[in-house]
């Protein structure tokens, strides 16, 4: 009888603790890096890797979306919350690591309020910033032999202007969902006529080809992949979608289709190439 009731005990302990691991970080050993910038000011952010993995070579560096300030906190070596826990990159990570690929969650600097304006985004200390948390990152990570950039709708503003400041750090930057009409409303004017050309890395666009927001269009993706002879991935289809054309539960953010875009942009990463223009 003791025996049955250990076991129960210790059956019922294992459902609750699995149970208690949010369904976006299942799989993964996660754990919160900060590095100082001086003031009292901090850097921070979650650092993920595949349960097991022992040398990943691959670091991608995540640019969440608006307003790309994430706050999180990590219990019990995983992420358990944050305030983009529904951004695409954060929600989508545990597609992307694997035993060769980490990646890093960025957040914004600790005195930038709640909102990380794009004008810092596209800044030099904005690069230097996270050059440190990248830094931080390599130094638990030896293994780590290319940093990939990956940045997603406003966190487009961080993955196009990072590598202008220092392009030998980064292997390659991959832009979903990306800011295509900088003078939109309530755009992003930095990007205005920006030149990708002058990143000098490889890069990819990826885009949804039904994407509703008004400042991330897929034919002005489609035109600045054709004038900057750029790779431009189309994704087709998706479930659940809802909430407001810009957030990150619509095709925007690749509702229903986050395995799938993680697992190309994995490809991406180990390869620097692209297997497939469509993903359908």
């Amino acid at each position: 009888m003791k025996t049955l009731l250990l076991i129960v005990f210790f059956s019922l302990t294992s459902s609750i603790f699995a149970q208690s691991i949010p369904f976006h970080a299942e799989g993964l050993h996660e754990q919160l890096i900060s590095v100082d910038l001086g003031s009292g000011v901090k850097q921070e952010g979650v650092l993920s890797l595949k349960v097991g993995s022992k040398k990943p070579t691959r670091l991608a560096v995540i640019l969440p979306g608006h307003p790309s300030v994430v706050r999180p906190v990590v219990e019990g070596s995983v992420m358990t919350s944050s305030q983009l826990s529904g951004n695409f990159l954060i929600r989508a990570r545990r597609y992307l690591v694997n035993d060769s690929v980490a990646s890093l969650i960025v957040d914004c600097r600790s005195d930038s309020g709640e909102y990380c304006s794009s004008s810092y985004q596209s800044s030099l200390k904005r690069h230097q910033d996270v050059l440190k948390l990248i830094q931080e990152a390599k130094k638990q990570l030896p293994s780590i032999d290319q940093v990939w950039l990956v940045g997603t709708s406003m966190g487009t503003v961080s993955s196009a202007f990072m590598p202008t400041h220092e392009a030998n750090i980064y292997a390659g930057a991959i832009h979903t969902a990306s800011i295509t009409e900088p003078y939109g409303r309530n755009s992003y004017r930095e990007l205005g006529d920006f030149d990708y050309k002058k990143l000098n890395i490889p890069q990819v666009f990826i885009h949804h080809r039904d994407d509703p927001c008004h400042i991330t269009t897929y034919s002005g993706a489609k035109s600045i992949s054709d004038k900057y002879q750029i790779p431009l991935v189309t994704v087709v289809g998706g479930s659940g979608f809802t909430g407001a054309a810009c957030r990150a539960q619509t095709e925007h953010g690749f509702k229903g289709k986050e395995k799938e875009v993680m697992t190309a942009i994995g490809k991406i990463l180990m390869t620097a190439k692209v297997e497939t223009l469509l993903i359908d």
